[in-house]
This record gives C-alpha cells, structure tokens and sequence, in this order.
C-alpha cells in the first residue's frame, strides 16, 4: 500500500508516463476530427513531455523541488501546438505545488491535479468543453474528493483513472464536431495516457523510456559552458574543486551529505565521486562555506572560484556593443522550401520549417525571434495549432513578439506583403490584422480512413478539399477536387485565386490548372507557386 510518493519515485513515474504516451502517440494522433493525414495531437504531447524529461535528467539530486522545478521548465521549453502548450500548463500548474513537498501524498496529488486543471484554463482564450481541459478538470475535481477518503495510492489513483476515462468518453456529446468523427477527444486522451503510465508504474508495472536521442545527466563541462548564457545572477560565484586523500572517517554517505548542503546555498550543483574522488560544482553566494563543507571529507585539489556577476556583466557589455539594426523584425512558419522561399522575398527574418505534422515549439519560436537583429518582431504562425506555442515563446524570449493570428499560409503571405518597415509596430499590426480578413484559405489532401464527415461519405485515399472549418469536395483526382473545392470557396468578391502546389505535384500538373481556372473564372487573376510543403496537394487562397 502506497501512502507518499518521494523524489526519486517522481522521477520514475514521470518517465513512465511519457515512455506509455511514447507507445501510443500514432494512436493520439489518429483520434483527428477530420480525416486527413495531419493529426498530430499525440506526436506534439510526446515532443513537450519528452523535452520535460531531457531537464529532469540534467538533475543530479533526486528532491522535489528541483524535479519538478525542471519539469515545468522542460514542459515550458519543449510545449509544441495547442496540445503541447496546455500539456506544459497542466504540469506548471501541478509542479507548483509538488515543488513544496518533501513527500507527495494523495491530498497533495489530488491539490497538484486542481492548479494544473486551473493554469491550464488560464492559458487558454476561450477553453471548450470536450477538450482535454474538461478530462482534467473533472480528474482533478474527482481527486480532491477521493482525497478526503483514501490515503493510499492504489484505490485512489484507480479512481482518478477511472473518472478520466468516464468524462473521456462524454467529450463526443460536449463537441458536436468529435461525435460527427466518431472520435473522443485526441488531447484527453493524451493526458489520460500520461496519468495511465503514472499509476501503472506506481501499482509496480515497469514501463520501459527508450528514446533513441535521451538526454544525458549535465555534466561539470556542460554547467559552465551555461555562464555564457547566464541572465540575471542569483548566485554570484562559480565554485569548482575535487576532494582526494579522503579523511578515513569518510564514507559515501558523507558525500550524500555534502551533495545535499550544496544543495541549501546554492543551485547548479554537481557533486558525484566515490571514495577515491569526489567532483564537485556548485553556484552560490557562500563560497567559503562550499570549502568548509568539504574539508570535513578530505584534502582540495584544482580548486577555482569565479566572479560570474561580472563575467555577466562584461557579456552584457558586449551584447549591448552590437546594436540592432531596425526597429521591427519578422519570423513566419513555413512547411515547405517553395513558401519559405516566398516569405523571405517579403523580407521576412527568419524562417521556422514546421505547420502540419512538424509544428514547431515554443522555444523554437522563440529561437528564431532572438535571431532577429530587431527589438520588436512579428510572428505569423500560419497555422490555428501553432497560435498558442507562438505565445507561449513570449516568456522564452526577450524580444517583443506580437503574434499575428494568421491560421495559414495564405493568410501569412497576405499580412507579410503589408508591412512598411517605416511604420510604427501598432500601425504594421493594424494593416496585418485587417489584411488577412479578406483571406479564404482552402487545402486539398486525402483521407486517411473510411468515414462519414460533413455530409460526405468518404473512403480511404480519396481526394479531399477543405477550409478551415468544414470539408467542401472530394473526388478521385487532384484537379477535379481542387476545382470543386474553389467552387464552393468563391463568390462575387474574388479578385485573386493563387494555388502553392506541393511536393507532390509537378509544375506542368499545376500550371494546366491554372490554365483551366482562368478560362472558368476569367475575370480573376489565377497564379500558381511552388509550395514545396508536404501532405497537401494544394494550398489555396482566395481574395
């Protein structure tokens, strides 16, 4: 019977969680409300908590407090699309009150389960029920009451599990969408599965974590390469030293308890060895005492100390030296080489290769930004799963982002080709903004299951066109579909019609299209660009 979970349990459980999310993530990723090959919702959960595990490996100890102060971090860092980033806000919001225990009890998990359900709801605009919001709002509210009642971890997290998959299976008549599909929500799944590898492993079921690329413990090397990407210090002095000629009184459990005093006056620390010798790192503000600490065991050697709050200021200097070029900067998501191509004869900076099936994280967004030789930088994400992670990467960056809400490609072409880099930030928003109103976006795929969605019965590898709402055509042919898919997309209004063709098809395919739209709307200028992207024939836009 299973009363308090310690760190080192944690850190197991958290493994098997994401090695169990691992095994079923192409499964997550098939409950997609339309049947197209780009469901990602699994795989995008999978990337945000296996980023969470590589910064629960760089922890040498094993206390709750810096476990679960790196999982948010990796969480935060590693979040991909809206399944990723409200995943990472589940876990912040459980991880803040994890942090503060010694040992985890289920009146504790259950409190963990509630301020994640809360800060998840927070990072959301407008959060829908049906989601995987609901599966852990009611999880954890079921928690705190079965709480009250058991103790022990076996009847409890039982129960949990149990409540998730019964809200779990009512998310199709919440979201008219998912009950159409005949599928329950992807993200509640996915989060039920993280819980479902929890518990297995605490009821003693190994669950294997073999990622080909797992990150390894940080080393000495590694923490002081870190100095060169240091902010604000908080503890100002880099200590380094080995112990040898141990005193014979010493045993390993002294150097437990070194590990553990380092631990109280400073953070970074690196303490591993055996009798032999011991190496150790360790940033803090009391020097002296990380000395002291270690004389009791044996003999110093190698030993320095570095000032880093003016190492940092002397990078800071340095950073500050290099001024940046313009006032105004761009990044966008592109998926394919043609389109990225395209953004960057709009003078868009930088370019992140990522949309459907390979969106891109929080952090590489804000990687991209930091790049930007800009104080302010736009962001078109080109894709509605993309949004929040473009947010997200606010608190990873300190440029400023302003996040243009363009839900594709088209929409990111027609926002970049506004900008007046003469113009003041407020001003290229307001035309961006206003720009990508006029913007119908349509895409032609296939269907990757037999199914029975928006009045259309559709079989596997058949030919689809769709907007960004509801499926518009189908057929056997490419052309056919992308004809009847424009068709359906136009009205009076149409000026331009402008198709991206992908890796897919050939450039002599796409210009007969042209050609055969033009004769059929001949007041409208029709182009075709190469796209390059994959999974989608065709990507339109309609102005």
């Amino acid at each position: 019977m299973l009363k308090s979970i310690n760190g080192a349990t944690f850190k197991k459980m958290v493994f098997a969680g994401v090695s169990l999310l691992e095994q079923n993530k192409e499964y997550i990723d098939s409950l997609n409300v339309f049947p197209v090959p780009d469901g990602d919702t699994g795989t995008n959960m999978f990337l945000t908590m296996k980023s969470a595990v590589g910064e629960i490996n760089k922890c040498v100890g094993n206390d709750l407090l810096s476990l679960s102060e790196a999982f948010s971090k990796g969480a935060l860092r590693g979040a991909r699309g809206n399944s990723g980033v409200i995943t990472s806000q589940i876990f912040k919001g459980f991880c803040s009150v994890t942090k503060n225990c010694k040992e985890i009890t289920t009146k504790d998990f259950a409190k963990a389960m509630q301020e994640g359900a809360t800060i998840a709801y927070k990072a959301v605009t407008k959060p829908k029920e049906g989601t995987i919001l609901t599966v852990i709002r009611v999880m954890a509210e079921n928690a705190v009451s079965l709480a009250k009642k058991h103790d022990d971890f076996d009847v409890f997290f039982k129960k949990v599990i149990d409540t998730g998959e019964e809200i779990l299976k009512q998310t199709p008549e919440m979201l008219p969408v998912l009950k159409k599909a005949g599928v329950v929500d992807s993200g509640g799944r996915g989060i039920l599965v993280i819980f479902t590898g929890f518990y297995r492993f605490l009821m003693g079921e190994e669950l294997e974590y073999t990622f080909e690329d797992e990150t390894k413990p940080q080393t000495v090397d590694d923490v002081i390469a870190d100095i060169n990407n240091l902010g604000d210090i908080e503890f100002g002095y880099c200590t380094e030293y080995m112990i040898i000629n141990m005193l014979k009184k010493t045993t390993e459990a002294d150097i437990d308890k070194l590990r553990a005093k380092l631990m109280e006056i400073g953070d970074s620390v690196i303490c591993i060895g055996d009798l032999s010798l011991v190496k150790v790192h360790v940033h803090t503000n009391e020097p002296n005492k990380a000395l002291g600490y270690a004389l009791e065991l044996g003999e110093l050697y190698n030993l320095k100390i570095e000032n880093m709050r003016e190492q940092n200021r002397e990078l800071k200097k340095k950073a500050q030296s290099v001024e940046e070029t313009k006032e105004i900067g761009m990044i966008a998501v592109a998926p394919g080489d043609g389109l990225a191509q395209i953004f960057k004869e709009l003078t868009v900076d930088e370019i992140i290769v990522g949309g459907q099936t390979m969106n891109p994280s929080a952090e590489d967004i804000a990687t991209a930004a930091d790049k930007v030789p800009a104080r302010n930088v736009i962001v078109f994400p080109n894709n509605k799963n993309i949004q929040l992670a473009a947010e997200q990467a606010n608190e990873v960056t300190s440029k400023n982002l302003i996040i243009i809400p363009t839900r594709s490609v088209p929409e990111g072409i027609s926002a970049a080709i506004t900008f007046n880099p003469d113009a003041s930030v407020e001003e290229n928003q307001a035309a961006m903004l206003e720009a990508i109103k006029s913007v119908r976006s349509g895409s032609v795929t296939y269907a990757v299951r037999d199914t029975h969605v928006d009045g259309f019965d559709l079989s596997k590898g058949e030919i689809i066109g769709l907007d960004d709402k509801a499926i518009l055509s189908k057929g056997n042919l490419v052309g056919e579909t992308t004809e009847k898919l424009i068709e359906a997309m136009f009205d009076d209004s149409v000026m331009n019609i402008t198709l991206f063709y992908g890796e897919d098809i050939r450039e002599d395919e796409a210009n007969a299209l042209q050609e055969t739209l033009a004769k059929k709307y001949p007041d409208c200028e029709v182009t075709v660009a190469n796209g390059g992207q994959p999974v989608y024939y065709y990507l339109v836009s309609l102005e």
